[in-house]
């Protein structure tokens, strides 16, 4: 028997929003130990058609307006819809493990709002919330820390490749309808 936790990607971290993520993988790994298969997918910030926040985001660049929370220079890790939903099917074949589920490229805050402009064909007059989002303290720490998370380790495990290696080809194709 093989239990699935799906949460978000860096559980290490102790913020109000991650409690869930934490007693779950706690579970999972309580599982393991009794000689059950346990698969722990670590997911990026979701983005895609039908995600409500990406569809937020895209309108705020059609209006030259960048999503970013929180520093310019920090590091957000993405992953398609699709992607994610190809790499849940991957993993049934894949050995027991935690794996990080994102892009193949993290970007930075900045190239993350410059990567909705471009796809919509406008330039980004004004970021926002900008470090702003930074005192909202615990409740956006999700969106405001800097994370740069690879997603080899799943890739050799369960041959499995994003189809969009990044944002910028994630929003463009989000934008076109495809």
């Amino acid at each position: 028997m093989r239990v699935f936790v799906t949460g978000g990607c860096a559980a290490l971290d102790h913020y109000p929003i991650s409690a869930g993520n934490h007693a779950a993988e706690a579970g999972a790994r309580r599982f393991a130990e009794t000689g059950g298969a346990a698969t722990i997918l670590r997911f990026g910030v979701f983005y895609g058609p039908h995600a409500a926040h990406s569809e937020q985001i895209v309108d705020l660049a059609r209006r030259h307006i960048g999503f970013v929370p929180g520093r310019v220079d920090t590091y957000i890790s993405s992953i398609h819809v699709a992607d994610a939903a190809d790499a849940v099917v991957a993993a049934l074949n894949a050995p027991g493990g935690t794996y990080n589920i994102v892009d193949d490229e993290p970007v930075t805050k900045h190239d993350y709002a410059s990567a909705c402009a471009d796809a919509v064909g406008v330039r980004s007059w004004l970021g926002v919330p900008g470090r702003l989002g930074l005192v909202f303290g615990d409740r956006m720490t999700s969106l405001t820390r800097s994370l740069r998370v690879s997603n080899k380790r799943f890739r050799d495990a369960a041959d499995w490749r994003p189809r969009y290696p990044s944002v910028r080809e994630g929003y463009r194709a989000m934008v076109r309808g495809d």
